[in-house]
C-alpha cells in the first residue's frame, strides 16, 4: 500500500484513451434508463390513456432529480464520491428492472395500481440522476477535460441510441401482435444490462487506470474528501493529505464564492437547458434528428479553434431564444424541411455549449473547488430542465386536448 504524495506529474499518464471510453460508456448508463422511458411513450400512453404519463412522468421525475441534487451540491465536501456513483447506477440498473418486473407481473395491463408503481419508479429515475451525474460531473472536473467531454458525449449518445433502437423496433415489431409491448421490453432490457455494466466499469476498472489514481491522489493532496474511498480501493492512503486537510479546507472557496465567481456559467447552463427541453412534442424522427445531432456536435470543442471563449459563450446562449419565433412560425406556415433544420440546430448549439461551458468552468481552481463547482453546475443544468418542463405546458394554451 502507497501513500498519497506531491510530485510533478509523469510525462505520460497510461490509460487517458481508456479512461475516455469508460467515461463515455458512464455517460451513457446516466440517461439511457429514463431516455427509454421516454421513447417508448407510446407504449404507456396505450396503457393508461387517461393518465397522460408522458408529461405526468416528466413532471414526477424533475423534482425528485433537482431536490436531490440541491442537497448533494450543499454537502458534496462531505459524501464519498465512490459510494455516491455506484449507489446512483445501482438504482438505475434495479430501477429499469423493476420495470420489466411490473409490466411481466401485471401481464402488460393499464390501471392505476401499476400506474403508480410506475411513478414510484421513475422518482427513483430522479435520484439516480441526481446521484450520477452531479457526482461524475464533479469527478470529472478535477481530472482532464477530454474526460467531461467523452461523459457529455455518452449523456448525449444515449438520446440517439434509443431514438436509433426505437425506430429499428417500429419497424420490426410495429406490425406484429404485441409489438409495442415487445420493442419496451427490449428497450427495458438493454436499459438494464448497460446500467449494470456501469456499475462493473466504475467500481472495478475505472479507479485503477494511472491517470485516474494520479488525478485522484492529486485532489486529495489539495484537501479532497471525496476521493479517499477510491483510492482505497488501489491501495494508496491519504494519511498525507489528511495531515493538511484542515488547511486546505480553510483555503478553499466556498460554495456560494463559487456559484457567484461563475454566476454566467450556471446561467448560461440554466438558459440552455430550459429552451432544450420546451418544445412541442415532436415526431419521432425530428426527436432523433435532436438527439444525433446533439451527440454530434459534443465532439466539435474538441477541436481548440472552435471553442467560444468566456465572453462568446452568453452571445451564444441568448441567439438561441431566437429559435422560439422560428419555431412558432415555421409550425404555423413552414414545411417539415425547415422544421428538420431548426430541430437539428437546437441540437446542435445544446450539446457544443454544455460541453464549452462544463470544460472551461473547473479551469484554475483547486480539485475540492473543481469538485464543488461541478456539481452546482448541474443543479443549475437540472433547474432549467425543470423550469423547461414547466414551460412546457405552455403548449397547451388554446389546445382542447391534454
Amino acid at each position: 500500500m502507497t501513500i498519497a504524495n506531491g510530485g510533478a506529474a509523469p510525462a505520460r499518464l497510461e490509460g487517458k484513451s481508456s479512461a475516455m471510453l469508460v467515461c463515455w460508456i458512464l455517460g451513457l448508463g446516466s440517461l439511457v434508463s429514463w431516455n427509454s422511458m421516454l421513447t417508448i411513450g407510446d407504449y404507456y400512453y396505450n396503457l393508461f390513456p387517461r393518465y397522460h404519463p408522458s408529461r405526468v412522468l416528466t413532471l414526477v421525475y424533475q423534482p425528485f432529480a433537482l431536490g436531490t441534487m440541491a442537497l448533494l451540491a450543499y454537502n458534496e465536501a462531505k459524501i464519498d464520491t465512490r459510494k455516491r456513483n455506484l449507489a446512483g447506477y445501482i438504482l438505475f440498473c434495479a430501477s429499469t428492472f423493476l420495470l420489466v418486473v411490473l409490466d411481466l407481473a401485471t401481464s402488460g395491463r393499464g390501471g392505476i395500481a401499476p400506474y403508480i408503481g410506475i411513478c414510484v419508479i421513475v422518482g427513483a429515475f430522479g435520484v439516480a440522476d441526481a446521484h450520477v451525474q452531479g457526482g461524475m460531473v464533479g469527478d470529472l472536473s478535477f481530472m482532464c477535460p477530454e474526460f467531461i467531454q467523452s461523459f457529455l458525449a455518452g449523456l448525449a449518445a444515449s438520446g440517439a441510441l434509443t431514438s436509433a433502437l426505437r425506430l429499428m423496433t417500429k419497424a420490426a415489431f410495429d406490425k406484429s401482435a404485441g409489438g409495442e409491448r415487445k420493442g419496451a421490453m427490449l428497450f427495458l432490457g438493454i436499459s438494464t444490462f448497460l446500467e449494470f455494466l456501469c456499475i462493473i466499469l466504475y467500481a472495478f476498472f475505472f479507479p485503477k487506470l494511472p491517470i485516474v489514481k494520479h488525478y485522484r491522489r492529486k485532489a486529495a493532496l489539495e484537501g479532497s474528501k471525496t476521493v479517499s474511498a477510491d483510492l482505497a480501493v488501489v491501495g494508496i492512503q491519504t494519511q498525507q493529505s489528511r495531515e493538511v486537510d484542515d488547511t486546505k479546507q480553510q483555503e478553499r472557496l466556498s460554495n456560494k464564492q463559487l456559484f457567484f465567481q461563475n454566476i454566467d456559467y450556471a446561467l448560461e447552463l440554466f438558459m440552455i437547458y430550459v429552451l432544450a427541453i420546451n418544445y412541442p412534442r415532436y415526431p419521432l424522427v425530428l426527436i432523433a434528428m435532436y438527439n444525433v445531432w446533439d451527440f454530434i456536435s459534443r465532439y466539435i470543442p474538441l477541436v481548440k479553434c472552435l471553442r467560444l471563449p468566456r465572453k462568446g459563450l452568453m452571445v451564444g446562449v441568448l441567439a438561441r431564444f431566437l429559435l422560439i419565433p422560428a419555431f412558432y412560425f415555421t409550425a404555423k406556415y413552414g414545411d417539415q424541411g425547415w422544421m428538420i433544420m431548426l430541430t437539428s440546430f437546437l441540437g446542435v448549439s445544446n450539446g457544443y455549449l454544455t460541453v464549452c461551458i462544463l470544460t472551461n468552468a473547473p479551469k484554475g481552481y483547486k480539485g475540492p473547488e473543481q469538485n464543488a463547482l461541478g456539481n452546482l453546475l448541474v443543479l443549475c443544468l437540472l433547474g432549467g430542465i425543470f423550469a423547461g418542463v414547466a414551460l412546457d405546458w405552455l403548449w397547451l394554451i388554446g389546445k382542447q386536448s391534454f
